[in-house]
C-alpha cells in the first residue's frame, strides 16, 4: 500500500514531526494522532537471506529472506524480495500484520512504545 506508515512510538513521532517542522513556513504545529489499530506481529529472532543460499547452491538470489520469528511455537516463514527491500527488516524488530493484510516492520523501540500485547 504505497504511502503506508506505520504508526511508530511517541518518540518517533516526535522525531519526524521535528524534522516536518524545520521545513514547514508556519510556527503552527501540526495535529497529533495516537495509534489505536490491532495488528499481528513477531519479533524477529533471525533472518536468512536468499543471496547466501543462492551462492552456496550456485544460483541467482530471489531476493526473498527467511525469518525466524522469537517467539516459540512460530516456525520459520518466507518475505519476497519486495517485502525486504521496501522494509529493509532487522533481527530484533518485529514482522507486523495489519488486519488489511498488509505487511511492514518495525524497529523493536517504536513498536514497544507504541503497542502492548493483548
Amino acid at each position: 500500500m504505497p504511502g503506508y506508515e506505520d504508526p511508530g512510538a511517541e518518540a518517533y513521532k516526535q522525531m519526524a514531526l521535528k524534522e516536518v517542522m524545520k521545513k514547514m513556513p508556519t510556527e503552527t504545529p501540526m495535529p497529533q494522532y495516537q495509534s489505536h489499530k490491532k495488528v499481528w506481529a513477531l519479533k524477529i529472532k533471525h533472518i536468512a537471506l536468499d543471496s547466501t543460499a543462492a551462492q552456496s547452491e550456485a544460483r541467482e538470489t530471489d531476493g526473498s529472506a527467511m525469518i525466524e520469528p522469537a517467539d516459540p511455537g512460530y516456525a520459520p516463514f518466507r518475505v519476497d524480495h519486495t517485502y525486504m527491500n521496501k522494509h529493509k527488516p532487522e533481527v530484533g524488530g518485529y514482522f507486523v500484520q495489519y488486519a488489511d493484510g498488509y505487511k511492514s516492520f518495525s524497529p523493536a523501540k517504536a513498536f514497544e512504545e507504541g503497542y502492548t500485547k493483548i
